[in-house]
């Protein structure tokens, strides 16, 4: 149902059993896949595909012109969400800021009040960004990763797959899949509950805890550790780790590991 107060482009695609509520906005130029719900007075334009079951809060805007200065109103760019997101009240997801180039939200995600979304970000799957979180342009972020509410993370970084961000953190450096990280660029440990619900086996877990000590707790630098990383074989969980931390190496660097005077081996048990 659309209500009649939405105002809709003549040139829209709307899917079967679509709900719009009043004075909601969508583009000429906007495709919203079967099943959506848009909450009231949402604004979506530009070049912007929705896919199947995503649920809209009110106010959210969602395709709106990118935070950057060198941004022409003429260029074409645009957002593609996949499917079942919850993209809660005054969500704000800009497209991207260099022609033809978009901001991706894959399936099953939830973005909780006032998260924003910058251009060009792309989100995996099954992720959770709470309350006020701000994603600055190009920020990628892996599956099942959670961003604690009011935490910041600067343009062009990654977060890895299942990392927990604590809220009210900064970031500005990459952070390696299966962490915890928090404060201002720091890491803590590793997400073992996460890996646990994730449903890594006892093997699993003990190789990505082999690989996390060697690149922060052998003592050696990180380059150092990743070349004694070459003389054992990992499966694809610790490939994954060390993938990760050579292509940060080149580019914003990794997070440090923050110890503690009672930091031990044991900490980190999985």
């Amino acid at each position: 149902m659309i209500h009649p107060t939405a105002i809709i482009g003549s040139e829209a695609k709307i899917g079967a059993s679509v709900e719009i509520g009043p004075h909601s906005v969508v583009g000429a130029a906007v495709t919203i896949a079967d099943d959506c719900v848009i909450g009231a007075n949402v604004v979506i334009e530009g070049e912007v595909f929705i896919g199947r079951g995503n649920r809209i809060g009110h106010g959210a805007l969602i395709g709106g012109e990118p935070q950057d200065v060198s941004f022409s109103p003429t260029t074409r760019s645009g957002v593609e969400i996949g499917e079942r997101n919850i993209i809660r009240e005054q969500c704000t997801i800009h497209r991207g800021t260099t022609a033809d180039s978009t901001t991706k939200i894959g399936d099953e995600n939830f973005l909780m009040v006032n998260a924003h979304v910058g251009h060009n970000c792309v989100i995996g799957n099954k992720v959770i960004i709470a309350n006020n979180v701000l994603l600055g342009g190009y920020v990628t972020v892996g599956d099942h990763a959670f961003l604690g509410g009011g935490s910041v993370f600067h343009q062009n970084m990654r977060v890895g797959r299942l990392v927990i961000a604590q809220g009210g953190s900064a970031f500005g450096k990459d952070i390696p899949p299966f962490v915890i990280a928090a404060e201002r660029n720091y890491v803590f440990g590793l997400n073992t509950i996460g890996l646990r619900r994730a449903g890594f086996s006892r093997e699993e877990r003990a190789e990505i805890k082999r690989a996390f000590k060697l690149i922060y707790l052998s003592g050696l630098n990180t380059r150092q550790a990743l070349e004694k990383s070459l003389e054992s074989e990992w499966s694809e969980a610790g490939r994954e780790f060390f993938r990760f931390v050579t292509d940060a190496i080149t580019k914003r660097g990794i997070c440090p590991l923050k110890r503690s005077a009672e930091s031990s081996e044991e900490r980190y048990e999985i």
